[in-house]
């Protein structure tokens, strides 16, 4: 039982009574969701069916406490199946920094290769959503040897992406990686069309 006033949290009420700095977060945190609105508006439904014919399509979320920290994710394919799945992820973690993440039922091993090329890291986590073990703790690797195989588990690949201030390069840019990971998901589909 805590009764000395020293143990007992202090309000920051300067803080609190921060309106400024309130209204600047509020602003910055509604900006990136724009930002994640017109990347979803961008790829059309069709597109992501394309990509993969169990497509559930787009979906934006956002939370307050990531390790006490605001986060928003954009979403686009949202199969999460452990054996086929496919979906593509953007994480904004308020503080840590903005990446790009490929979740993948096990079927899609194979591509290894080109997602390493293209930067990307393979997760060590055993969780898919552990973000603070893969991005903070650096559970991860970018050694093709250091990578499991035939696991009946999502499979996780990340990278970290830049971000400027100019809205319409961040747009361009966040687009273009998306549009390089679909032509890569798309080549197996290519060759069995040939």
């Amino acid at each position: 039982m805590v009764n000395e006033k020293s143990e007992m949290p202090q309000l920051d009420l300067d803080l609190w009574l921060n309106q400024d700095l309130v209204k600047r977060q509020n602003r910055l945190k509604s900006e990136f969701l724009f930002l994640f609105e017109s990347i979803g508006n961008h790829f059309e439904n069709e597109f992501l069916q394309a990509v993969h014919p169990q497509s559930k399509g787009k979906k934006i979320s956002k939370g307050n406490d990531l390790l006490g920290f605001p986060y928003q994710v954009l979403d686009l394919i949202r199969d999460f199946s452990p054996e086929s799945g496919i979906n593509i992820r953007y994480l904004n973690w308020f503080g840590h920094g903005f990446f790009l993440f490929l979740i993948f039922g096990h079927k899609h091993q194979r591509m290894k290769e080109q997602w390493l090329e293209r930067g990307f890291s393979f997760s060590l986590s055993e969780s898919p959503w552990d973000y603070p073990e893969m991005i903070l703790q650096k559970k991860h690797t970018g050694k093709f040897s250091e990578i499991p195989g035939n696991e009946a588990r999502l499979q996780v690949w990340f990278k970290p992406i830049s971000i400027q201030s100019d809205f319409q390069i961040n747009l361009n840019l966040l687009t273009e990686e998306i549009k390089k990971v679909a032509e890569i998901l798309l080549l197996p589909l290519e060759r069995k069309k040939e």
